[in-house]
């Protein structure tokens, strides 16, 4: 197992909902050097359902302590293939145009498997409550996690508030809980300055004088 520590890497949660936050872990998707993938390991994928809530601290520990390389492995790229799926449906829904059967396919078997993987607790019962207690050594339990919170939000009005940030290099999504819905970018310390900052150093450029080369 590749996990090796159980304080989480501080990964830039801006979005205001888990699943558009994993979409977020490729980031510069639409930059011109290309993207950085900040899910490397199975251990970045735990940290990520922790620093997340998604999962407790205990449950991380234990999937921490179980499992091989070969079911992390296959975890990691099991949450690659959501979080692309998941990246298709929502830009294709802010771009106009219709997401990929592929990913709509992927999201369905997630979906499914998230929701097979459930057991009801009778521990308190008569009240009984869903979840993973029989599965609490599954490798995937972050990606049935993480399925079931992009569920929660896709057959919610919430949906219709995901937008991304107005840098085209970046268009980290989230949701837009503004008063007039009117937010434009993923964080105004990671985009929003250095977008205004190039603005403002355009206009000074396209007014200098023709001609005066003079340095301070």
């Amino acid at each position: 197992m590749e996990f090796r520590g159980y304080l989480p890497m501080t990964f830039q949660l801006i979005a205001g909902n888990p699943a558009l936050d994993l979409v977020n872990t490729l980031d510069w998707r639409f930059g011109t050097r290309g993207p950085q993938d900040l899910l490397t390991c199975y251990g970045d994928v735990l940290r990520f359902a922790q620093q997340s809530k998604l999962l407790t601290s205990a449950h991380i520990r234990r999937l921490g302590r179980c499992g091989g390389a070969a079911s992390a492995a296959q975890v990691l790229e099991s949450c690659r293939e959501l979080r692309e799926a998941m990246a298709d449906i929502f830009y294709a829904q802010l771009d106009g145009r219709r997401s990929s059967a592929a990913a709509r396919t992927a999201l369905e078997r997630y979906f499914q498997a998230a929701h097979g993987a459930l057991t009801l607790n009778w521990t308190q019962s008569p009240r009984v409550q869903w979840d993973w207690d029989r599965q609490a050594k599954n490798a995937e339990a972050p990606i049935w996690a993480l399925a079931l919170s992009a569920e929660d939000l896709m057959t919610s009005e919430a949906v219709f508030r995901v937008r991304s940030c107005d840098n085209p290099e970046c268009r980290w999504l989230f949701l837009d809980g503004s008063k007039n819905h009117t937010r434009r970018w993923c964080d105004m310390k990671l985009c929003g300055n250095r977008i205004k900052a190039r603005k403002f150093k355009a206009r000074q450029k396209s007014s200098e004088v023709p001609g005066n080369s003079s340095k301070a």
